[in-house]
């Protein structure tokens, strides 16, 4: 399926949720989600699927000084 990541069109796993979205675009460490303009809990991301034309936010938390 396709779907919109921070503005680049990506094809994605059928049946793929949240999380495994993460895991699929190897991101480590916390990050917060908004699909289609609602953001999506951490405690949901496993549960929470991915359709097929959803616009998705990420934000990847990075640390330094």
């Amino acid at each position: 399926m396709r779907v919109v990541v921070n503005g680049e069109m990506r094809d994605v796993p059928d049946g793929i949720t949240v999380r495994g979205l993460i895991e699929h675009l190897e991101l480590v460490g916390p990050v917060a989600v908004e699909i289609n303009r609602d953001i999506v809990p951490r405690a949901t991301h496993a549960s929470h699927p991915v359709r097929d034309g959803d616009a998705i936010e990420i934000v990847h938390f990075v640390g330094g000084g």
